[in-house]
């Protein structure tokens, strides 16, 4: 006896794989977008960056399987062309795939590499914006980035190119522009050698600078300083944080509020989000990440 045409369309409809690039957001899991969480929700497998925080992660499905492959700083990682290879099989196999990226997947998150890679292997991709670092460090600043009376222009950079070093092609008259603001990326690592190109090609030492140090998050940071001090200033805060910082006269103007620390508010005002979906402990295996890379290997865990 056949099978009704209806029940036939919809196994070969549940075949077809999907790719999403989702914005994980800074780390708190409350701005994560809802488009955010419904494509979590419906995800076969996601692959998740270093910096997507245990609170977002503890959303997703616990049907899905996870798969970690985040770049840490300047030691070893899963290499991009391999992150691509596996979202493409993973599709071919008929998963809906996750990509979940820390931030906004359209910032400095490499989505470019991976859009150019899934296309051509004829694969749609749906981006999902996420509220980027830049965004949580402006809010918990209370900082107004383009502020009228002291920035008419907004630049975002990198601390670090593809090689690990500072990028050779910075403009530099740009980014000594006092009417603007930077916002530096990934720089931590490189922030005194920054700070002192900064003052040498103009920028007063005396300009006001800031790192927030995990943005959003309940282990958040703020280091207040000068283009002068900062280096400095956060080495000794000895924090292994990711941070963002930021160089400008718009951080002249200081609203700092209650003395209570931004969580405690945060966890005050926090509401459950209706669509969470609470993870148990996932078991965790090591496997070779491919043939051709034995001395690599991908973090996966697997549903429970």
């Amino acid at each position: 006896m056949s099978q009704p045409r209806n029940e036939i369309r919809t196994q070969s409809r549940s075949r077809v794989g999907s790719v999403a690039l989702v914005g994980a957001g800074p780390g708190d899991p409350d701005l994560l977008t809802v488009k955010a969480l419904r494509a979590l929700a419906s995800a076969d497998a996601i692959l998740f960056d270093h910096l997507v925080s245990d609170g977002v992660l503890a959303v997703c499905p616990r049907r899905a399987t996870m798969i970690s492959v985040g770049k840490i700083g300047h030691g070893a990682h899963c290499g991009q062309g391999e992150i691509n290879a596996l979202m493409i099989a993973l599709v071919r196999a008929g998963k809906r795939v996750v990509r979940l990226k820390a931030g906004d997947p359209m910032i400095f998150g490499r989505a470019g590499e991976e859009i150019e890679a899934l296309t051509a292997a004829g694969i749609e991709v749906e981006i999902v914006p996420g509220i980027s670092a830049m965004q949580a460090a402006a809010a918990s600043l209370k900082v107004s980035l383009t502020h009228r009376a002291r920035a008419r222009r907004l630049q975002l950079i990198t601390g670090h190119s593809h090689t690990g070093e500072i990028p050779d092609d910075l403009d530099w008259r740009a980014l000594s522009d006092p009417a603007t603001t930077t916002v530096v990326y990934m720089g931590k690592h490189w922030v005194g050698v920054l700070m002192a190109r900064l003052v040498e090609s103009g920028v007063e030492p005396s300009c006001p600078a800031a790192a927030v140090l995990d943005a959003s998050r309940s282990s958040e940071r703020i280091i207040r300083a000068t283009v002068a001090t900062l280096a400095k200033a956060i080495e000794a805060s000895k924090s292994a944080a990711q941070c963002i910082i930021l160089v400008g006269k718009v951080l002249e103007t200081r609203h700092d509020g209650p003395a209570e620390p931004a969580a405690a508010i945060r966890s005050r005002a926090r509401s459950p989000i209706a669509v969470s979906m609470p993870r148990e402990v996932a078991t965790v295996q090591w496997r070779p990440a491919s043939d051709t890379a034995k001395h690599r290997r991908r973090f996966v865990r697997e549903p429970v």
